[in-house]
C-alpha cells in the first residue's frame, strides 16, 4: 500500500510511529518524551494522544509492527520453497535478513524492551513464541516428509531462536558479526545440529 492509498489517519499514525522509532532507538525508552515524538512527527501532542494513549502503547505498537513485518518476510520466503527442510532454511534466513535490514526495530525488541516491566516482557515472549512456533511447524513438516529424523521440535525451535537472538544482539551492540556473515554461517550450522546437510553443501 502506497502513501496515496492510505487514509490521513493511517498516514498520521505511521508518522508518529516512525518518529518514535527513531527517538527510541537513539535515546532509549525511558529518556524519550512524547513532546519530542510529536515534534519529530510534525504534529501536536494532542494528535499523538489521539492515536496512542501512552508512550507504552507506542512502544508496543512498534514491536507489533516489526513482528508483522518479520512474519510477512518469512511467509514470502517460504512460499517460494518446497515443503520440508527448504522451508525451514528459508524461514531462518528470512528471519536473519529481516533483523539485519531493520536494525532499529530489532534493537527495540531485543535490547530496549528487556527489563522494562511485565507488559513488555509479555510482548517479547509473545513475539518469541510466534516465530519459534513457525520454525517448529516447518520442522515437523520435514519430519513428516522423512527428510530428518524425529527431534523435539519445540526445544529445537526455541534453541534456534536463542542462537539467532544472541548473534543479532551482539551485532546490534558491537557491529559484529556483520549480518551477511550471520546469514552465511548460522543457517547451515543450525541445520547440521539436527543431522541435516543441505544438498548444496553435500555436493562440495
Amino acid at each position: 500500500m502506497t502513501d496515496r492509498d492510505k487514509s490521513p489517519f493511517q498516514q498520521a499514525r505511521e508518522r508518529i510511529l516512525n518518529a518514535a522509532l527513531d527517538i527510541f532507538a537513539h535515546k532509549g525508552y525511558r529518556d524519550t518524551q512524547l513532546d519530542e515524538v510529536a515534534a519529530r512527527a510534525n504534529t501536536s501532542e494532542g494528535s499523538v494522544f489521539f492515536h496512542f494513549a501512552s508512550k507504552e502503547q507506542i512502544f508496543l505498537a512498534l514491536i507489533d509492527q516489526f513482528a508483522d513485518s518479520l512474519e510477512r518476510h518469512i511467509t514470502e520466503a517460504i512460499s517460494q520453497r518446497e515443503q520440508g527442510m527448504e522451508r525451514v532454511r528459508a524461514a531462518i534466513e528470512a528471519c536473519l535478513q529481516t533483523f539485519g535490514r531493520y536494525r532499529w526495530p530489532a534493537k527495540i525488541l531485543l535490547i530496549q524492551a528487556v527489563g522494562l516491566g511485565a507488559v513488555f516482557e509479555e510482548k517479547r515472549a509473545e513475539v518469541h513464541e510466534r516465530f519459534a512456533g513457525l520454525i517448529e511447524q516447518y520442522l515437523q513438516e520435514a519430519i513428516d516428509l522423512g527428510q530428518i529424523q524425529p527431534v523435539d521440535t519445540e526445544v529445537t525451535a526455541h534453541a534456534w531462536m536463542g542462537a539467532i537472538y544472541n548473534l543479532v544482539i551482539r551485532w546490534l551492540q558491537t557491529g559484529e558479526p556483520a549480518p551477511e556473515r550471520i546469514v552465511r554461517t548460522l543457517p547451515p550450522l543450525l541445520l547440521r545440529s539436527i543431522g541435516y546437510q543441505p544438498e548444496d553443501e553435500a555436493k562440495e
